[in-house]
């Protein structure tokens, strides 16, 4: 259960799944539920002030390369695109709605590159990303236990 629990965790904490991947392995391989929220929500909580230091201090050193920066401005580019009119028309709110849906593209990651390329406050945007990792977390766990229980019923 440790070792199902860790991966868990690291799931949540990549860029290529969140916890949207996290919660659903934690899920089935038979992790305490409670445990798989928990700590998969912590993890991806976690992914904020990570992302935050690197767009402030790291990205800054690395700016000077051509081929970081190209990739930089093109990962830079689809946060703006994906968030842009929710976060620049609605600011705390609509970076909460855009964190919250869980579909590939929007999240912690795209959220806080976001917040950032809009210069909002750092407090107000670690809150908004909070808020929706927590709901996102919600549908994916509350989905995840919904389908599991149909599985077995079928069964």
């Amino acid at each position: 259960m440790i070792k199902d629990l860790l991966i868990a965790i690291l799931w949540s904490i990549s860029p290529f799944g969140e916890a949207k991947v996290g919660i659903p392995y934690a899920l089935m391989n038979d992790v305490n539920i409670y445990f798989a929220f928990i700590f998969c929500f912590l993890a991806n909580v976690l992914i904020f002030p990570i992302m935050i230091f690197f767009l402030r201090v790291i990205n800054r050193c690395f700016f000077k390369w051509y081929y970081y920066k190209k990739a930089a401005l093109f990962v830079a580019r689809r946060a703006k695109n994906g968030a842009g009119q929710n976060v620049k028309k609605y600011g705390f709110w609509g970076l909460i709605v855009f964190v919250m849906i869980p579909l590939p593209g929007t999240g912690v990651y795209a959220g806080t590159i976001a917040s950032y390329l809009f210069g909002m406050e750092k407090k107000r945007a670690f809150l908004a990303n909070i808020i929706g990792i927590f709901f996102s977390c919600v549908i994916i766990w509350a989905s995840t236990l919904l389908a599991m229980e149909g599985l077995k019923q079928d069964f």
